[in-house]
């Protein structure tokens, strides 16, 4: 049969990339916008994969009845209403016999099936390789500032007003400090943040300006590029200043689920005892039991953010002496001071 490899630089001249990976494999990363098809259970893989260690050609057998099984399943439901000039792009581990099963078949039915050449891992590998170039590229604006004055509201403002803008803790799926894990589920992995970071990276128009908040090289479990931490840090900055009530008044909104399940935010809090002390602990401990939200985002402000912020911020960013400053209200009209960002830049 007539060569059906395609490689990566012909990736978006399909109409649809297929993962044929397990669910497992598929959830931990994928080439974005994939869907997953697998011709192998997470289960049924791991049976096959013991089998082989023992008799390969027994395993081999078995793997190529699960596949024609699990492959029927696919044509009578997914690909079922594909029209004949329909051309998937397939892909699994390595580029082999997984995707290879599926892109034969599907070309002896008609359709003009590619097979991606190395896989996923050959996907990956590029990932890494732009990881480092790519932020070289960008002219990175860094958003920088106290916690609590609004600077992630301030930069979804400035999307909607049409600025380029990288949002790190939203494609994280945290906020980057101790209380600041999504309660709208876990992280992503560490190889999906990798992958969803370079496709947003690819959208950029390198002419214009791309606003980024002021990150620590970790945000959760996730690590930032060592690329885009030296171009985030040798960036261009604006301060953004709000006063000390405005702060605790933003931080009761913006954090006022923790107080919904007190004994959780008191674990989260239990992580800086070696640094505050079990007295000061106790403390907040009975904050949290009072419901006393401003007495403890102030005291949360004063003794820990406050502190930690100008330990990391001066000598990590190199241009923030130079930094304009806005000042804003965090939990006023986003919109006007993204607006007047835009004009101050």
């Amino acid at each position: 049969m007539k060569n059906l490899l395609a490689t990566l630089a012909d990736l978006h001249s399909f109409d649809e990339v297929i993962d044929v990976r397990t669910p497992l494999e598929f959830a931990e990363d994928h080439i974005p916008g994939a869907i997953n098809a697998p011709v192998l259970s997470n289960e049924e893989r791991v049976i096959v994969g013991t089998l082989y260690k023992q008799d390969p050609f027994a395993a081999t057998k078995l793997g190529a009845g699960l596949v024609a099984k699990n492959l029927g399943i696919h044509l009578a439901t997914t690909f079922k209403d594909k029209p004949k000039n329909w051309r998937p792009l397939i892909y699994c581990w390595r580029g082999g016999k997984r995707s290879g099963s599926m892109t034969t078949w599907f070309n002896l039915i008609g359709w003009k099936a590619r097979q991606l050449q190395g896989g996923y891992k050959a996907y990956r590998g590029d990932v890494l390789v732009q990881l480092e170039q790519r932020p070289t590229a960008a002219r990175f604006i860094v958003l920088a500032g106290h916690t609590g004055c609004g600077k992630t509201r301030l930069l979804h403002a400035l999307e909607q007003a049409g600025a380029q803008t990288l949002d790190l803790e939203g494609i994280a799926q945290h906020r980057g400090s101790v209380l600041g894990a999504s309660p709208e589920g876990a992280q992503p992995s560490q190889k999906s943040f990798d992958s969803q970071l370079i496709a947003k990276l690819a959208m950029f128009d390198p002419s214009q300006p791309v606003f980024v908040e002021a990150e620590s090289k970790r945000i959760g479990l996730i690590h930032l590029p060592a690329s885009l931490m030296l171009a985030i840090r040798a960036a261009d900055c604006v301060l953004i200043e709000a006063s000390f009530a405005d702060r605790i008044r933003f931080l009761c909104q913006d954090y006022a689920h923790l107080f919904e399940a007190p004994d959780h935010l008191k674990n989260k809090l239990a992580r800086l005892v070696e640094m505050h002390g079990k007295v000061v602990l106790t403390h907040w401990h009975e904050l949290i039991d009072q419901g006393q939200k401003a007495e403890l985002f102030g005291e949360l402000i004063s003794k820990h953010y406050d502190p930690a912020y100008k330990r990391s911020s001066q000598g990590n960013y190199l241009r923030l002496n130079e930094a304009k400053k806005l000042e804003i209200d965090p939990s006023g009209n986003l919109n006007a001071y993204a607006r007047q960002l835009l004009d101050l830049i």
